[in-house]
């Protein structure tokens, strides 16, 4: 008869997040996710079959976690430049916060060119965060706080580009000043 489970999955998901989040996916050894998570390879494997398997649930958790934040800012009462500057101001914030950068941008760089699984995670999340972008930039284009002459899905594009640079500059130690400069810098292109 097998035993039932005495972990908490969510919480072993979450740390191998941690884990794959610092060190990336290659670098993160299956010791790495056993000492991160406190389980034995057999219960890791048991249970989620693979590393990979293990990572796409920690992308998809860490996804889902800072896309419920970005899309609760998106959908807030502000107006759409206000939420262009507290996206940016986030990214600008984040390296005192947590210095790991960004699991997605990471896994873009990462596995995306050679993953095809999850390059289409990866594609799949940018999608709905282009979405929700364009439709704030679209609404503060209407309202005439950002230039009408330029298209808002280029600008969310723009604006989803330049906070991924800001996560990588930051992770390769761009301090709050150079950070911030780039924040200005984008928001006057809007």
């Amino acid at each position: 008869m097998a035993r039932p489970r005495q972990f908490d999955e969510e919480q072993a998901v979450d740390a191998a997040m941690r884990a794959f989040w610092s060190a990336g996916y290659e670098a993160t050894s299956t010791q790495d996710l056993c000492d991160a998570t406190g389980l034995g390879r057999s219960s890791i494997y048991n249970t989620f079959t693979s590393k990979h398997d293990l990572f796409e649930r920690a992308l998809r958790r860490y996804m889902a976690t800072k896309n419920t934040a970005t899309f609760a800012l998106l959908d807030g009462d502000d107006s759409a430049k206000s939420k262009m500057r507290a996206l940016l101001r986030q990214v600008v914030d984040a390296p005192d916060a947590d210095p790991l950068g960004c699991l997605v941008v990471n896994s873009m760089i990462e596995l995306a060119p050679r993953d095809p699984e999850v390059a289409a995670t990866l594609r799949a999340d940018q999608e709905l965060r282009l979405a929700a972008l364009t439709a704030v930039l679209e609404s503060g284009r209407r309202a005439g706080e950002i230039d009408k002459a330029k298209d808002a899905r280029e600008l969310a594009h723009f604006m989803n580009a330049t906070i991924a640079g800001m996560r990588v500059a930051a992770r390769g130690g761009a301090g709050r000043d150079a950070l911030e400069a780039v924040a200005t810098t984008a928001l006057n292109a809007l």
